[in-house]
């Protein structure tokens, strides 16, 4: 015959063992966060060729099922086209030709989990712009467009930055510019005058003056 003192002993035992059991048997006890998700940063960098201001670290942080923050996860770097610019495989992005590349960092826990950011390598040491031609016109309806090249001075000489500048149209409600394509708004009922400019970092060119017409 069991003690009461065992009996307690006993049933503290079966207790245990029905905790643990019950621990074992439900999916995700105990189980650790799963990651989910990444993200790249800085967002949209911009480095230039040559030996100065020619590299920009690229960062990833992680997103578990849970919610939580993934401590440093670990990533694959690749990028692409590499005549761009190439990265390491800590994440150094270093500049080898003028144009855009993009840089993709891959869970090596789970190679379906990837982000992406776009780097764009401009020339370095650029003193002006200009741009050609630096007037024109477009047409709304007939679709008739303005292409405009933007070229640099630089202290090693003369570059096309036309699609790596970052172009700006003084009135986007009747033109638009993208690598220096300039396009009428479709659907106008009437016309007007923008200015176009290209600019790389702090440089920015004149304006070239482009007449909208519907």
């Amino acid at each position: 015959m069991l003690s009461k003192k065992q009996k307690l002993r006993l049933a503290g035992a079966f207790a245990a063992l029905f905790v643990l059991a019950l621990a074992v048997g439900c999916t995700g006890f105990f189980q650790n966060p799963v990651l989910s998700s990444l993200a790249i940063g800085p967002a949209s960098p911009t480095i230039e060729t040559g030996s100065t201001d020619n590299t920009v670290q690229m960062t990833v942080t992680g997103t578990n099922n849970d919610g939580s923050v993934a401590e440093n996860p670990s990533v694959a770097w690749t990028i692409t086209p590499s005549s761009v610019a190439t990265v390491s495989s800590s994440g150094l992005v270093t500049s080898v030709s003028t144009g855009t590349a993009t840089v993709t960092a891959t869970s090596n826990q789970n190679a379906s989990i990837s982000a992406t950011a776009t780097v764009t390598v401009t020339v370095g040491c650029i003193t002006s712009i200009s741009l050609d031609p630096t007037s024109g016109a477009v047409s709304s309806n007939d679709g008739t467009t303005v292409s405009i090249t933007a070229t640099a001075v630089t202290c090693n000489g003369s570059a096309d930055v036309t699609d790596v500048a970052t172009w700006t149209s003084s009135n986007t409600s009747l033109a638009t510019v993208s690598a220096g394509v300039v396009s009428g708004v479709a659907g106008l009922t009437s016309g007007g005058t923008v200015t176009v400019t290209a600019s790389v970092g702090s440089v920015t060119s004149d304006a070239a003056t482009i007449s909208v017409s519907p």
